[in-house]
């Protein structure tokens, strides 16, 4: 199976990681690549800010080393992620922003969406010297969520969960979480379909990610809170380097869709499938937006498309900020004796009384709506 870009990406984020300083001709032969694939490959991840780049070398980002304290005895910070690219670089450069404003240092771990790991890398955050965690878990349904979550409610430090829900009444609901309210952005992009004339619009979406899950949970709500029954069932999508009969299909069903008169609008995600779905329609004779008005979900690359896609942009960077602020003030109160445990008493200046447990925390942030070409309106309705 081909290694897809942010595959080869957090490869070589693990390695710079590993070393602290690298040569870019050395990753290239270490990733198995050309000298101009790793170059380029450094180029995307230095202008996210994931690494810093100087005559030919590239360097792992101040603030984000990856051993333990150096100096200073300033606070530390962990941060585990299932990737350091596409979604999560931004959210990971919020963090990253948050804590150097905070005067706190940041230790990253990967853990490749493989939630076994998960707990061991945590770990590996405590041993660095971490004082409070930030963890998105590399969950890629709820069976992984019974299966590899019990163990954070029980983290000997405060813990903010990023990118995540918990089932309610189970204890890891009990942990402060930041997340991206995606019901609130697939009601967006719906609304904003239905002001332009359409009727009902189509869900192609993946179903291998919590964002993914999410979006289509929020899709079946959006459609209630509309009053509106779904024109058919949600078009299961998948990546086309993995599995391109698959991908074959959900093309060909929004198709026939189209061709038949039911669809005229679609909400797809994500940007990467919904790029390459409007290469593939425009091959099969549909056009973007003349015959089919499409929102992408996720707006990392949307834009950049022929058609620049008109797309629903979770506040990532903002989710990584407010979590790590929201950490700092945690550790700040004199920390928890695990997860959703006792408090120290005596807070520090803005936080509870003496004695009391400070409240925990579910913040949503709400999605925009970036309106461009591929939905056939410049501006958005108002609603």
């Amino acid at each position: 199976m081909r290694e897809s870009a942010a595959e080869r990406h957090d490869r070589l984020l693990a390695l710079v990681r590993e070393r602290g300083t690298a040569r870019v001709s050395d990753l290239a032969g270490l990733l198995g690549v050309s000298p101009v694939t790793a170059r380029r490959d450094v180029e995307a991840l230095a202008a996210r800010g994931l690494l810093d780049r100087v005559h030919g070398q590239v360097s792992w980002p101040r603030g984000q080393g990856p051993a333990g304290p150096q100096g200073g005895g300033g606070l530390v910070l962990g941060l585990l992620a299932p990737s350091a690219t596409y979604y999560f670089a931004e959210v990971i450069r919020g963090a990253h922003e948050a804590a150097a404003r905070a005067g706190a240092r940041l230790i990253l771990r990967i853990s490749d969406y493989r939630p076994e790991e998960d707990r061991a890398r945590t770990e590996g955050l405590l041993a660095a010297g971490a004082e409070g965690v930030l963890v998105a878990p590399g969950w890629r349904g709820p069976e992984d969520r019974l299966a590899y979550g019990d163990w954070l409610a029980e983290l000997p430090v405060p813990a903010v969960l990023l990118e995540r829900r918990a089932d309610p009444g189970t204890p890891l609901d009990g942990l402060d979480r930041v997340a991206s309210d995606h019901s609130h952005g697939v009601l967006l992009a719906l609304r904003h379909l239905l002001g332009l004339g359409h009727a009902t619009p189509l869900l192609v979406a993946r179903g291998d990610s919590p964002t993914a899950l999410a979006v289509r949970a929020g899709y079946a709500e959006a459609l209630r809170t509309l009053g509106l029954e779904a024109p058919r069932a949600v078009i299961d999508s998948v990546p086309a380097e993995r599995d391109p009969e698959g991908f074959e299909r959900a093309v060909r069903a929004l198709h026939e869709a189209v061709g038949s008169g039911r669809a005229s609008a679609a909400l797809v995600h994500n940007d990467v499938d919904a790029i390459e779905i409007v290469q593939r329609l425009a091959e099969l004779g549909v056009r973007v937006p003349e015959d089919l008005a499409l929102i992408a979900y996720d707006d990392e690359v949307a834009a950049l498309a022929d058609t620049p896609l008109t797309a629903v942009a979770p506040p990532k960077r903002q989710v990584g900020r407010h979590a790590t602020e929201l950490l700092v003030e945690r550790v700040s109160e004199g920390g928890t004796e695990g997860g959703t445990a006792g408090v120290a008493e005596g807070f520090a200046e803005g936080g509870s009384a003496v004695g009391e447990e400070p409240a925990r925390r579910h913040l949503s942030l709400l999605p925009s709506l970036r309106v461009r070409a591929s939905c056939g309106a410049l501006t958005p309705p108002q609603v």
